[in-house]
């Protein structure tokens, strides 16, 4: 069974939601990810999407153009404290898209609490028919997968799923047999990159690698072979590839391509093409 493909806001993080939506197009990817919410805890500004309703309009249109469809929407951060209201607009605007899926990230260091708000958003993602997919991180409150699962399972909603992002995997050091493991309902889709190897652990090195210079499949040293045999076949693989230095050289369009022909290859190497 083959995997639809989505780009990932991060790949063409150099343009706004309209040319996203033409690039992953003309690139060949069946689906993309947009960013409404900001990542970052600060200095990152708001993304005109969640209330620009003309721009609304002119990502529906090329989203009807193309045939291309959203697959995540970024991102949620559930915090000892949270806006509910905002997150409320969020996911009309997910709606809107019709998109399939919500990025979350757990920013609480209670577990119990964090477990209490994610039940509380899947929720409200569900109302829109949207999964909410927990992604773990080295340096949040969700370091590993087996805290990923601990809090989609102890929240009990059927839409809840967890995020396995190839970066965090490997510097997770989460074994392809957790992986492996998954219930089928938790995993509604993957992240693909790579990653240098060796690399600097600390906190500030994973972060920078992650938004800054992850690399093309198979150009560094995770076993992403391994990953996409692991993962649950037909599911959706995001493509998120955000390289700086790469992206002063090449367009987006053609870091799109790349991007999606080092995936492609992988997947052939797994068997999954």
């Amino acid at each position: 069974m083959a995997h639809p493909l989505s780009l990932a806001f991060l790949t063409v993080f150099d343009v706004g939601p309209v040319d996203a939506v033409r690039i992953a197009s003309r690139a060949g990817y069946d689906l993309v990810g947009v960013r409404i919410l900001p990542a970052a805890v600060s200095g990152e500004p708001d993304y005109p999407l969640l209330t620009d309703d003309r721009l609304l309009k002119e990502v529906q249109s090329a989203l009807a153009d193309t045939g291309v469809r959203i697959a995540d929407v970024e991102i949620v951060r559930l915090k000892p404290e949270n806006d509910w209201a905002l997150y409320d607009r969020f996911c009309d605007r997910c709606a809107a898209l019709e998109a399939r899926h919500v990025l979350v990230a757990g920013d609480d260091p209670d577990h119990a609490r964090l477990t209490e708000s994610f039940a509380r958003f899947c929720t409200m993602a569900a109302a829109r028919g949207l999964t909410a997919d927990l992604e773990f991180m080295p340096w949040t409150a969700v370091p590993n997968l087996a805290a990923a699962l601990r809090i989609v399972e102890g929240a009990g909603c059927g839409n809840g799923g967890v995020l396995v992002d190839a970066l965090h995997y490997d510097r997770s050091e989460t074994p392809l047999e957790e992986i492996a493991s998954l219930p089928r309902s938790r995993v509604n889709y993957v992240q693909i990159c790579d990653g240098p190897d060796p690399y600097d652990p600390s906190d500030e090195e994973l972060i920078r690698v992650a938004r800054n210079e992850r690399l093309m499949p198979g150009l560094g040293g995770i076993d992403l072979t391994g990953l996409a045999k692991a993962v649950p076949e037909g599911v959706t693989i995001s493509v998120e590839i955000p390289h700086r230095k790469l992206a002063a050289t090449i367009d987006p369009l053609g870091r799109a391509e790349m991007a999606l022909a080092a995936t492609k290859a992988i997947l052939r190497a797994a068997g999954r093409a």
